[in-house]
């Protein structure tokens, strides 16, 4: 990182179509030193590179290369370099409810008593989805991975209690949403608004979802846009016109799923499909 300029980046995801915002942050600092200062949110951060120090309750706290770090709302802190080659940290900022669902916490919110985490599967995934969705801010994606990951990480570090995981008819909640989802392909309803015409919490559709499918809602949306892309590619239109008409926010969208299938991009099978045709 020696000689790296500073950047900070903020973007913004929402979770699900019409729902709350979440503000994504990507940064790299090697002289800035934050003012002392506090958020309504819980800050959960994972850092990339370099060493960092915190001031934080009284005392100061460091995180490397794969630490999560968790600073809960209120919490008075500053943050800065501790080493000369600075630091770099991918944010996110999250509302309380986020962590609670999936939880036994009717009042008392997660408390972490160590602010530095070592998860590393559990950091690969929050710095996985925050690349993705601070490059593709897909709600449905949004809505389908943080508050996943979020209620995993008050439930493995918090003092919160979890929840009983077992949800009745889980097949049958599941093909609710595959429906719900493949009917409303270019505008997909929320998880949230989906969960209460069911009388589910968030956490349990999710959880109903994975168990009977093996992926999250986002994930199956995917794969069933692209394969009605395959069938639009098959009958010659272009792959710029395809990520429209499936519900793709645009053609690098497609294409990451795309490849992502089918293993190749949708310019290569659209090519392969018109020589054989040929």
């Amino acid at each position: 990182m020696a000689g790296a300029r500073e950047q900070a980046r903020w973007s913004r995801a929402r979770l699900g179509r019409g729902g709350p915002p979440l503000d994504l942050l990507t940064a790299r600092f090697d002289r800035h030193v934050y003012a002392p200062h506090a958020h309504d949110e819980y800050t959960v951060g994972v850092t990339v590179g370099g060493l960092e120090v915190i001031a934080y309750r009284g005392g100061h706290i460091h995180s490397g290369p794969g630490s999560i770090v968790v600073l809960e709302p209120g919490e008075v802190h500053t943050g800065g370099p501790a080493a000369p080659e600075g630091y770099s940290y991918r944010a996110l900022y999250a509302a309380p409810n986020l962590l609670t669902d999936g939880t036994r916490t009717d009042t008392v919110l997660p408390h972490f008593r160590e602010p530095v985490l070592d998860d590393p599967e559990l950091a690969a995934a929050l710095r996985a989805a925050h690349t993705d969705l601070a490059r593709c801010p897909d709600p449905l994606e949004a809505e389908s991975r943080l508050p996943w990951l979020l209620t995993a990480l008050a439930r493995r570090h918090s003092t919160a209690r979890a929840a009983d995981d077992t949800v009745p008819g889980a097949g049958r909640v599941a093909r609710v949403v595959r429906d719900r989802l493949a009917d409303e392909l270019l505008a997909p309803p929320s998880l949230a608004a989906l969960a209460a015409d069911l009388g589910l919490s968030r956490y349990q559709l999710l959880r109903a979802f994975r168990t009977s499918t093996g992926m999250p809602p986002y994930a199956w949306l995917a794969q069933h846009r692209v394969a009605r892309a395959r069938g639009l590619l098959d009958a010659g239109l272009r792959p710029a016109e395809v990520a429209a008409l499936v519900g793709f926010a645009d053609q690098a969208h497609l294409t990451r799923w795309f490849r992502r299938v089918l293993g190749v991009t949708p310019a290569a099978y659209r090519n392969s499909v018109q020589d054989r045709t040929g």
